[in-house]
């Protein structure tokens, strides 16, 4: 969006740098559904982020990472400043080194900064190279950086004389005036909402580095240019770039993709398309796992099972406001003709279960009695995904969300709200997740993107506050979050590499049952609205798993890894003890297996432990006849022969502790 100029120019027009970074029953008269307690109050108080840290690495890891806290951008106005500054360093240097590039935007982003470039050839390597030495001496130079503000018939003046078609359109997406534009001393400018620093001799050239090249469409339009985006990395200090570089490194080393293909998990085929991952016999072993441990754990809370369809009619989504709110991130409208295309009747993919729980709901006339109804689903549902957007399984275009769709009284709402909160967070204490935060994710009373009235959105997020001040969560507020019909508590995790996910969500809702006029007969026989909560703990079943693999490195709990013990033999004549012994294991619900390859036992050894199989049982003669196992684990390493009675016992124990062997 910047062009170089020579001093006498009058200039042009720049970047609109915007920050990018990166959904009346007592407990007494209910009893399948207790009120929180002081463990979980206190296991909450324990496990929620006070200030970042890093977990310890896996033991593939030889050495523990430096702790070393990386502010995200958003968490330093001193790194925005840098990172801006930056960015237009970069551009400026693009525009030296190849003047015939145009440029778009440039924003921040959580750990760095991207131009994005409509450059006739390709950049490549060599060429940034080129373009951070180019930006070394920017930065030596010391230029100033000056603001400056001009009116939107100025700005449109001097984009037209610099022939810049994406400033007009940038400057047409502009409704603040006056318009700001940033200089580079008297070389190079851009139209900027800053902040940024004084001058570019403030940067740190040892604390800047680009790191690649991508592509990216013009406003994320598939059907307009395509650019060529260069993203870097800007710190105060050469040692955060070299925490963060370690951090990257160690980033590809868990990525689920490499693991999940490395462990035999799930698969992606160009045959079946981008976003739609297949699910290996391991990794349905391992969804199997989470939606058991799930469904066990809503039984004893009360919840009721559902199953509903993939498609529905899209009157339903129309009556709940997905269709006018959310038609773009949705499948197309599979209409039987061009006539009933052109009225939008037909089906769609659906692209959330809460509608269908409503029709089942629905179904009857129900009484107050009823209420609390707690009805659960592992429900696909299906959003139409821009290609670049998609990643693994963080970033999918079907999957399976752990949903619940909870109908109370108004007098019940608090109690069912902090029961929900209770399931997740027992949830995340069985899985090892313990570095993570609440956001109250509330509406933004300036847009007009949600639907209900005032009154119902000041109901719902006062029940959440309520909430989180009687657990005494810590929390912060996330205005503009909240879904369109309701907010949320949303639970923000941070992994082992201080990249934070959403995982579990709770939503009040109001909205729904008054556009779906759901009622039910109340105590003093009058017709009442129920409220609806929405709740996943897992959120994403697929982004969740991802999100394991990354978290423990592939490195699975014993509860939940696919294969918890393999059998390895000196020599295939100890084949039938192995064999015997892991066919005693399954009979338990162990899942075992016998290594049956032929291989040295060292070559054993070392598949297993790049399998990740947590417990190892080696069998030689001395084990054979004293009928043990000679034990390894990931754990705990080397644990010596143990009788076959006594590691079957201690196996099935630790699998229904979800603890180690």
């Amino acid at each position: 969006m910047g062009r170089m100029i020579d001093s006498n120019s009058p200039g042009s027009l720049c970047c609109f740098c915007l920050p990018a970074f990166l959904p009346k029953s007592s407990p007494a008269q209910d009893p399948t559904c207790p009120m929180p307690d002081a463990t979980i109050i206190n296991f909450f108080l324990r496990n929620m982020v006070q200030q970042p840290s890093i977990k310890p690495e896996s033991t593939d890891s030889p050495e523990q990472p430096v702790k070393m806290y990386l502010p995200r951008t958003n968490e330093s106005e001193t790194l925005k400043k840098i990172r801006h500054t930056a960015s237009h360093v970069m551009a400026m240097a693009v525009q030296k080194l190849f003047p015939k590039a145009q440029v778009t935007i440039g924003p921040w982003i959580e750990n760095g900064f991207y131009y994005d470039f409509d450059n006739s050839e390709p950049f490549t390597e060599k060429d940034l190279k080129a373009i951070q030495k180019e930006m070394v001496k920017i930065v030596n130079r010391k230029l100033p950086v000056i603001r400056e503000e001009v009116t939107r018939e100025e700005a449109q003046r001097r984009i037209k004389e610099i022939n810049e078609p994406y400033k007009l359109e940038i400057l047409e997406s502009i409704k603040e005036e006056p318009i700001t534009i940033y200089h580079l001393g008297d070389q190079w400018w851009d139209l900027c909402a800053g902040p940024h620093l004084e001058n570019t001799g403030e940067l740190n050239p040892k604390a800047i580095e680009l790191e690649s090249v991508a592509g990216a469409y013009w406003r994320g339009d598939a059907t307009k240019a395509q650019l060529q985006r260069i993203y870097g990395t800007a710190w105060e200090t050469a040692e955060q770039l070299a925490e963060y570089k370690r951090r990257k490194e160690e980033a590809l080393r868990r990525d689920h993709r490499k693991l999940g293909k490395e462990l035999g998990l799930f698969i992606f085929s160009d045959d079946v398309g981008p976003g739609l991952p297949l699910w290996t016999p391991k990794g349905t072993v391992l969804r199997s796992l989470l939606e058991d441990f799930l469904k066990q754990e809503q039984l004893k809370r009360g919840y009721l099972p559902v199953v509903t369809p993939h498609i529905a009619k899209v009157d339903l989504f129309k009556i709940s406001g997905h269709w006018q709110k959310y038609k773009e991130d949705m499948f197309p409208l599979m209409a039987e003709d061009e006539q009933s295309a052109a009225k939008e009747e037909g089906f769609t993919l659906k692209p959330m279960n809460c509608p269908f729980h409503i029709q089942i709901y629905k179904s009857e006339l129900r009484s107050y009695r009823e209420l609390p109804m707690r009805l659960a689903e592992f429900g696909t549902v299906y959003r139409y995904e821009q290609s670049g957007e998609l990643g693994g399984l963080t970033r999918v275009r079907g999957f399976t969300v752990d949903d619940s769709h909870l109908f109370v009284t108004p007098e019940q709402l608090d109690s069912e709200f902090l029961n929900v909160v209770d399931l997740i967070l027992s949830v995340f204490n069985k899985l090892q997740l313990k570095n993570f935060k609440a956001r109250l994710s509330f509406r933004d009373p300036a847009s007009d993107k949600y639907i209900g009235a005032d009154e119902a959105w000041e109901k719902a997020q006062g029940a959440i506050r309520r909430a989180v001040e009687k657990l005494g969560m810590e929390h912060f507020e996330g205005i503009g979050e909240a879904a369109f019909y309701g907010p949320k508590l949303d639970f923000i995790f941070r992994d082992a590499l201080e990249r934070e996910w959403q995982l579990g969500t709770v939503q009040v809702d109001y909205n729904l049952p008054e556009r779906f006029e759901l009622e039910y007969v109340a105590e003093d026989g009058t017709r009442q609205r129920p409220v609806m909560i929405h709740r996943a703990p897992f959120g994403s079943l697929e982004r969740l798993i991802g999100i394991l693999i990354e978290e423990y490195a592939g490195d699975f709990p014993l509860w939940l890894s696919p294969i918890q013990a393999r059998l390895l033999t000196v020599s295939d004549e100890f084949l039938p003890f192995a064999k015997e012994v892991a066919e005693k294991m399954r009979s338990l619900n162990i899942r075992a297996e016998a290594d049956t390859s032929g291989e040295r036992l060292g070559k054993q050894i070392r598949n297993a432990e790049k399998d990740k199989i947590p417990v190892m049982g080696i069998v030689g003669a001395k084990e054979v006849e004293t009928d043990s196992l000679s034990i390894r684990t990931r754990a705990a390493g080397e644990l010596g022969s143990i009788p076959v009675a006594e590691v079957l016992e201690r196996l099935k124990n630790a699998i229904s502790n979800y603890s180690n062997f």
